[in-house]
């Protein structure tokens, strides 16, 4: 569970990273889409933050936490990678890397109510 929840807080923090440097950039030029995904990166920063907290709390279960901290990494990386890469060097990730990642990031959502709602750790 420790490590887990570290693991969390590691992701929590890099995504806060990125999403200032990504930030700064588009401040000076980076367009729309490299906002996007810079807003996409800091709004789910503190939600990495925060599972950190429910899995040391045992209010989420080691394994489901650590589902729902993959499919909440996994959809960063690909939605926020996909436009940061459209933005900086003008091509995508690879094809319907954006869309892959936004529903990855809805399923660690869910993944998440689930844990929640039921109280266990039903995801292994």
């Amino acid at each position: 569970m420790e490590v887990i929840a570290r693991l969390a807080m590691v992701a929590g923090a890099v995504a806060g990273a990125l999403g200032v440097a990504a930030s700064a950039r588009a401040s000076h030029g980076g367009g729309e889409t490299l906002t996007i995904a810079a807003q996409f990166l800091l709004f789910h920063a503190p939600v990495l933050l925060a599972l950190a907290a429910l899995i040391r709390a045992s209010l989420v279960g080691s394994r489901a936490g650590a589902l729902v901290l993959v499919l909440f990494a996994l959809g960063l990386a690909l939605f926020s990678g996909d436009l940061a890469m459209r933005a900086l060097a003008g091509q995508p990730l690879f094809r319907m890397a954006a869309p892959l990642g936004g529903s990855t990031l809805i399923l660690a959502w869910l993944a998440l109510a689930v844990s929640a709602f039921t109280g266990e750790n039903r995801f292994g």
